[in-house]
């Protein structure tokens, strides 16, 4: 194990990297079961979604650890899975197996970039500032999720300011069920803490920071084990539903309608039938990859470089050396590969989850760590229950800890320098409230271009930056017709 992933090289040792796996499980582990509930809208099997989504985030991380020995784990992404459904099924029209076609194919592109190293290209002709800004953005994001996620917001919009997300026949709006679309007059408020689960997310808080601050090691898994724990008396945790998993047999039996059907004849054989629809299949599988591509290069940058994962040397590979030299190339690699697998067993775009960093935080460095957030993910096909007692009470403060760790990025950037801090700030600030890491770099490309081109320095510009920014500029464009 010493040798094959090299602990001493990267300072870290077994039991460290077991508790970074477990870490990194638990703030992502309500992955599978948000995903199925989200995908089943779009009319896919529940219990099949559940299942991919497992196989999914097992065979991509597993992936991620032992061929590129990074700590990064990898499931279906959110964002991705609400465009899936909302946009290109009902918004558009396509059948789920058509949209899971058109995942397969952007996870095709991916590993096509990536071998013939545009990735890497693009990742060289970020100027060092918006890496910084990144890298400190996706702390504020990673924060603001903790935030969200411990309930201690509410969100409130002037009457009439809202509709339904999805499509409804009676034209209705459910608050109780249906998701609703909300213009600029909502405005975040901080909640009443007068509610025992407000009350939990707290304490969680309390915990997580007074651990951090005595440098108590494992501090982050201890503090969701000890929140959990709290939140059993307080009834907030319910431990009714422990137990093996019933019904396991009918999930696999679900999973036989989803896994393969991106190939079937409702499918990719049907995709391209239709000579009129051909621009709109070509400009959502567009959409699909420009986000997966953009989110796990702004989660590589913004926690990689920072915690030593990819060093000077293995940037220097990255940089001169062909094939797979490199850490980031074979991560990079690792990501490409899972959206196709994901899209064979029935679910949206695998991503690499930014949600890493919080196993990062607790001082993986290797791919042990993702092996042992792989396990657990098996684990939970089997015991699913069990994973569903932890609260987001509880892995909430998790994500508010690592989110201040990051921030430690935005002191790279030269915030009086006008030129430097405007693209800077609209990397940072926009991938939280904009709620995307690819929005963000979107936003910050953008403006890094226009501050050039108006300091008639735009010869300063890498032609991939001109591109992408080209590329972002044209994704906003076709998502505001379609």
């Amino acid at each position: 194990m010493e040798k094959f992933f090299k602990l001493k090289q990267h300072g870290t040792t077994v039991p460290r990297e077991i508790i970074a796996g477990a870490t990194t499980f638990f703030t992502m582990a309500y992955i599978i079961f948000v995903n199925p509930n989200i995908l089943s809208q779009a009319g896919m099997p529940k219990q099949a979604v559940f299942l991919a989504t497992c196989f999914a985030a097992i065979i991509g991380t597993l992936v991620m650890g032992l061929f590129a020995n990074v700590p990064y784990a990898q499931a279906p992404g959110m964002g991705l899975n609400a465009f899936f459904v909302y946009t290109v099924c009902f918004g558009l029209g396509f059948s789920w197996q058509q949209a899971l076609a058109m995942v397969f194919l952007c996870g095709i592109i991916n590993i096509i970039i990536t071998v013939t190293k545009l990735r890497k290209l693009i990742i060289k002709a970020i100027p060092r500032s918006l890496q910084s800004a990144i890298g400190g953005g996706i702390g504020i994001f990673i924060a603001y999720i903790g935030i969200k996620n411990a309930g201690l917001l509410n969100f409130i919009s002037d009457p009439g300011k809202y509709s339904p997300a999805v499509p409804s026949s009676s034209g209705w709006i459910n608050v109780a069920t249906d998701s609703i679309n909300v213009d600029s007059s909502v405005v975040p408020e901080i909640v009443k803490f007068n509610t025992k689960e407000v009350i939990l997310s707290l304490i969680g808080i309390l915990i997580t920071i007074i651990l951090l601050v005595l440098k108590v090691k494992g501090a982050i898994l201890i503090s969701i084990v000890l929140t959990t724990i709290i939140g059993i008396p307080m009834k907030i945790v319910d431990l009714s539903g422990i137990g093996v998993s019933s019904g396991l047999a009918t999930s696999f039996k679900d999973l036989g309608v989803t896994f393969g059907a991106a190939f079937g004849k409702e499918g990719l054989l049907s995709l391209f039938s239709e000579a009129s629809k051909i621009p709109l299949v070509l400009v959502t599988i567009f959409a699909f990859s420009l986000t997966d591509t953009f989110d796990t290069i702004g989660t590589f940058i913004g926690t990689g470089r920072r915690t030593g994962i990819f060093d000077e040397a293995d940037e220097k590979a990255l940089q001169d050396g062909k094939g797979f030299k490199s850490k980031m190339d074979k991560a990079l690699f690792a990501d490409s590969i899972a959206t196709s697998i994901g899209a064979v067993f029935g679910t949206s775009n695998t991503t690499t989850y930014v949600e890493s960093a919080a196993g990062i935080g607790a001082g993986g460095r290797t791919g042990l760590t993702s092996v042992v957030t792989a396990a657990l993910f098996l684990l939970s096909i089997f015991l699913a229950p069990v994973v569903g007692i932890v609260p987001s009470q509880a892995t909430a403060p998790a994500l508010i800890a690592v989110g201040i760790m990051m921030l430690a990025a935005f002191k790279d950037v030269e915030w009086d320098d006008l030129f430097e801090a405007i693209p800077a700030f609209f990397a940072g600030i926009f991938m939280a409230l904009a709620y995307s890491i690819s929005t963000g770099i979107a936003f910050g490309f953008i403006f890094y271009c226009l501050v050039k081109i108006f300091r008639k320095k735009a010869k300063d510009i890498s032609p991939v930056l001109w591109v992408a920014s080209a590329l972002f500029i044209l994704n906003f464009i076709m998502l505001a017709i379609i």
